[in-house]
């Protein structure tokens, strides 16, 4: 079951969405149970599906991606946010931090933006998005700029180096209460490609071009894999978190593959952090979990939450 507070609850209500985006329409057909749907291996009318819901749920009035970018699932985007709120209540007697005090840091923002578009319109958190890719921060940037309000919100920097998450991206003024992160999930681009060929069978596809496959479900070689895959990833990501351990009160980051957790939860005892958790979430039969830690102690997330958001 998705949060409680995601607004993405049931069947998507085409009727509805097709008010606020007419454009939506012409994708819309019966299933064989009688039911409105889209074909979700077509990435234009993904791409539009998209549109219709963040403008019917968050105000976005404009948004796009180019092609070949990945055009993320929003309800399960929605769910990792809505939880990093509940972490938040943790260190706030069970209240919702809000507004513009509440800094997060969206590593790998891509070009769609996704999580604080839906950060600042649910909460009002203010953003600073990092990515190595210069074309997808010009994409959220067209974003940011093609939405009212969204400017002073949102904030893009780009990591120069493929090697390193926070080193060189961060000064020593840069406080986050929150960092979140979809890492690449592959090891190559061979391995991403075979993914997306057994989502093609999931949906019903027995015959698939490359072109078709990369084509479909889109995704830049820097979204979809990259050396060692999610578990190497997120095992640098905790490494380099030590040498910005007082900036940020809780990291985060997606695991999507079960298999990593244990390897991400030995890699964060190693690093010696203070407290750390596992939050699972569920999007109809869909299992994903994201890993939250943070090197201040109680005491200093006391003082944290009292300073920033008091």
């Amino acid at each position: 079951m998705l949060h409680p507070r995601n607004r993405h609850q049931g069947r998507y209500d085409f009727d509805s969405l097709i008010e606020g985006t007419p454009e939506l329409a012409v994708f819309v057909f019966l299933n064989p149970y009688g039911n409105k749907s889209i074909n979700f291996a077509d990435p234009t009318a993904i791409k539009t599906l998209n549109r219709a819901l963040l403008k019917s749920f968050y105000g976005i009035e404009h948004w796009d991606i180019p092609a070949n970018y990945l055009c993320p699932p929003i309800p399960g985007r929605a769910d990792y946010v809505h939880y990093l709120a509940d972490l938040l209540a943790s260190n706030n007697t069970g209240i919702i931090p809000r507004g513009a005090t509440v800094r997060a840091l969206d590593i790998g923002v891509g070009a769609n933006a996704i999580y604080p578009l839906i950060g600042y319109a649910e909460y009002g958190w203010h953003f600073l998005g990092s990515d190595i890719d210069a074309n997808a921060l010009t994409s959220a940037r067209t974003i940011i700029h093609g939405n009212h309000g969204l400017s002073a919100a949102i904030k893009l920097r780009q990591q120069k180096s493929q090697k390193h998450i926070f080193q060189g991206l961060l000064s020593a003024s840069d406080y986050f209460d929150f960092t979140l992160c979809n890492p690449p999930f592959h090891m190559s681009r061979e391995d991403a490609l075979s993914g997306t060929r057994r989502k093609w069978r999931g949906l019903g596809k027995t015959v698939l071009k490359q072109a078709d496959s990369e084509l479909n479900f889109g995704g830049q070689n820097t979204e979809l894999w990259c050396e060692g895959g999610e578990a190497l990833f997120i095992r640098n990501m905790i490494e380099e978190s030590k040498s910005v351990s007082s900036q940020v009160l809780w990291f985060s980051t997606l695991v999507s593959k079960v298999s990593n957790l244990p390897s991400v939860l030995y890699a964060l005892r190693k690093a010696n952090a203070f407290e750390v958790r596992t939050v699972e979430m569920a999007q109809g039969q869909k299992k994903s979990r994201f890993v939250a830690w943070t090197f201040l102690n109680a005491a200093a997330q006391k003082i944290w939450s009292n300073e920033r958001w008091s």
